[in-house]
């Protein structure tokens, strides 16, 4: 529960003579609080059911097999629930971000929940197998703040790798 010490430490307000402008900084800076909020509760929740779908997998005898009758019923039955947003498509996205990052959350302890992309970062992160480079893509896109856009095209264009392999690593840098 968020109370309101909390909802102005998260919120600045910057009064100068011009109110139109002070209102338009308030509603913005509202606006891009909640963004962010709904979004960091998305991520959580996405690696929470990654989480819980890789428990009763590994519970299961044959995995394989028992992995995939778990994530048809739990679609199927969550979309009667819920309504749509949980696919078998969304629930393997759920899951593989789950392996992919299973202590995300354990390492913010003293962090900020800030330090986290957005949930289409990490589906997009998800796409790439190698390890280190998915790290490494992870890293840069918190650092340099790229768009989902700009995260997507550096992997598709084999950006990690292209550095790696050259000695002039400002010039693929620039192309970026």
């Amino acid at each position: 529960m968020i109370n309101n010490l909390e909802i102005s430490q998260m919120i600045e307000v910057h009064k100068t003579d011009d109110i139109v402008a002070d209102m338009r900084y308030i509603i913005e800076s509202s606006q891009k609080t909640a963004y962010h909020a709904v979004n960091m509760a998305l991520v959580y929740r996405n690696w929470l059911i990654g989480q819980r779908i890789a428990e009763e997998i590994l519970d299961g005898e044959d995995r394989a097999e028992y992995g995939s009758q778990v994530i048809k019923n739990l679609s199927r039955k969550l979309t009667e629930i819920f309504g749509k947003g949980f696919t078998k498509s969304n629930l393997y996205s759920y899951y593989r971000f789950y392996t992919y990052f299973p202590k995300i959350f354990h390492s913010l302890s003293g962090k900020s929940l800030g330090e986290l992309l957005s949930w289409t970062h990490y589906r997009t992160l998800i796409q790439v197998e190698d390890k280190t480079a998915r790290e490494w893509y992870a890293k840069e896109a918190f650092n340099e703040a790229w768009s989902v856009r700009t995260l997507q095209r550096n992997i598709s264009s084999q950006y990690y790798y292209r550095l790696l392999k050259t000695h002039k690593k400002e010039i693929v840098r620039n192309e970026m």
